[in-house]
This record gives C-alpha cells, structure tokens and sequence, in this order.
C-alpha cells in the first residue's frame, strides 16, 4: 500500500471517532517495509487511547520495530488524559512517520520536531487538503482559540425570513428541516438570542423524522440580556441551557471555547446571525433557500457592517443540495478583495 492510500485509509477510520467533543478525530495505520498493513487504529473520544497507540496496542511487543506510521494528524507531544504519541512511537521503535495536518495546539504540538530528534524520518502535508477540510471545525478551535461557528438561516428566494405579521412557520420543507436537526446533533452547542426564545420558544434539540430526540443533544446556549420565562421550552431540553448575558460576542465565544465547546451552531435569528458576521465570527454558512417569495422587511440577514459594494462580505460555496423542493448552500468566508483587484482571494 502506498502512503497516499495508506493516508486514505486513515482518514477513513478518523471518521469512525465522536463527531463532538475537544478532541480530534484521528486515524493511524502503520505500515511494514514492504507496504502491508500491519496495524490500524483512530481514536475513540477523551481519554482512550490516541489513534496511533491504538493501533501499535494491536501489536506484538518489537512489532512495530522498523515500520511506517501513517496518521492523520501529527503525533501529539504531551502529556494529557494520556501520554504523548510522539514517545509511543519513538519507544515503539518506527522507523518513519507519515502525517497530513500539523498540531496548531500550544501544547500538544511539536511532536514532528521530536521524533526528528529521536532519528525518525518525518514527512508532512500528505493529503493535507482533504484533511484540513476533514478536521476544519477542530483546526478552527485550535488555532483561535475559539469554537468553529457555523452560521444558519431559513429564507425565501428574496431573502425573507418571516411574512410581514413575524409568521415563519415553515418556510422549508420537512427535507431540509431534518438536515438542519442533523447538523444541530453534529454540534457541541446550539446558539439563540433571547428575542427568538420569546417569539418562537423554541426547544432546541436535535430530532428525527418522527419527533424523538436523537442520540446526541446539543447544549442551548442563549445570548443576551432580556429575561426568559421559567416555562419557555428550552428548559426541557435533556441538556441545562447556558445563559450569556451579555452582547458582546468575543466574550460569548471565548466563554463557550472554555467551556469545551468545539463546534458552535447559530440558529438564532436575523439579529444575532448578521451581529456573528459583523463580528467576522462566521467560519461557515448554513442556508436554505425555499421557492417562496414574501417581501416586506423581515430579511433574513441585517446590518453586517457593509457601507460600499468594496466592503462586501464575498462567500465560496463548498456545495449547493437540493433538500426536497429547497435548496441548501454551503459557504465559507473569503478575505477581503485587496484594493488592487476585484476579486476576492480566499483565505
């Protein structure tokens, strides 16, 4: 097997870890001499074993001796719920390590430097593409210092989030509302503003096709200062709500990343998704669009900070899905076009 499909392999079984949670989803397979797979592993939540001592645990004492380890993610180099890969495989006695994306982690970085130190040889950057795409929400958290905030919205093809009277129940179809429950069970966190609590009242929770509570809940967390009733729906959600009474989103985040929330999911309404990208918060759009027209002045999206066409906040779309009659965009955030040209060069 060669590194790149031994890579693929990997990221496979990256796939097979919790979706949520502070840690990474990663996947190892070592690799003999002669390319056979000797040992396969991914790591499995907070503390269990990493991916790469997973998979040399699956083999005989001296049996990873002279061998290539092919991970994901490079080796870890502290000490945490468990100890440093980057010492496991060095006493393990492998020969190479082949990774994909380095540790952004202050702490658990490093770990290339000192299986260099140790002699074994190092390659980066294999497939890094695909798992900096795989792994973007953690990498996000890693490398800010705050959680990977996905933006989502519901409108009309003219970009109405409710009729004139405030009505927005539905707009999509049942498709594209039980994409939105999915992505909000992939979440660590679930983010409304107090105005939409007391217009909607909405639970929060992530559901399936007939009603029930999927298996992973997110936490709801609302922001902002106006009083909630005691008997508002989300305080039956199975998770306890978090309350941030504040307006002031670097807080709300930083908060939240304390918190150990990773994964950040914004559902709350035109005033709070156009205040997270006024913020320049957003590192993902979730948006459906109906084939409805409405009018009036219930748009879906406010105020973003845009006074000339030159301030434009310009999107690449990763894909557009057809949910029933609906359709979903996903997008990410470019940079900002640089004075010298018209188009937008990604960052």
């Amino acid at each position: 097997m060669t590194r790149e499909a031994a890579m693929r392999t990997a990221l496979e079984l990256a796939a097979n870890g919790p979706a949520t949670g502070v840690n990474p989803r990663v996947g190892c397979v070592i690799l003999a001499a002669d390319g056979r797979v000797l040992a396969e592993g991914w790591h499995r939540g907070a503390g269990t074993p990493h991916a790469e001592v997973d998979a040399l645990s699956q083999l005989p004492e001296g049996g990873a001796q002279g061998a290539t380890a092919v991970v994901t993610l490079e080796p870890c180099n502290h000490w945490g719920l468990t100890g440093p890969c980057s010492e496991a495989l060095i006493a393990a006695g492998v020969a190479e390590v082949v990774y994909g994306v380095d540790d952004p982690g202050r702490h658990s970085g490093g770990g290339a430097e000192r299986l260099r130190q140790a002699g074994v040889v190092v390659t980066g950057g294999v497939l890094a593409a695909e798992i900096e795409e795989f792994l973007g929400d953690w990498l996000t958290a890693a490398r800010l210092g705050r959680p990977h905030i996905t933006v989502k919205w519901a409108s009309s093809l003219d970009g109405r989030a409710a009729a004139v009277d405030g009505t927005s129940k539905w707009i999509t179809g049942a498709a594209a509302r039980q994409r939105v429950h999915e992505q909000r069970e992939a979440s660590d966190a679930i983010v409304v503003g107090t105005g939409t609590v007391l217009a909607d009242d909405p639970s929060l929770t992530a559901r399936g096709d007939a009603g029930e509570l999927l298996a992973t809940q997110p936490t709801p967390v609302v922001v902002g200062t106006r009083g909630v009733p005691n008997d508002a729906a989300v305080f039956r959600h199975p998770r306890p709500v978090v309350f941030e009474g504040t307006h002031d989103l670097e807080a709300v985040v930083a908060d939240l990343h304390q918190r150990g929330f990773r994964r950040v999911y914004v559902e709350g309404g035109p005033t709070l998704a156009s205040a997270f990208v006024a913020a320049g918060l957003v590192d993902e759009y979730a948006i459906y669009l109906a084939p409805t027209l409405i009018g009036g002045p219930r748009l879906a999206l406010g105020e973003i900070g845009v006074g000339t066409i030159g301030e434009q906040r310009r999107l690449r779309i990763l894909g557009v899905e057809q949910l029933g009659g609906d359709l979903y965009i996903r997008a990410v955030p470019l940079a900002p076009a640089s004075p010298s040209t018209d188009s937008a060069q990604e960052g």
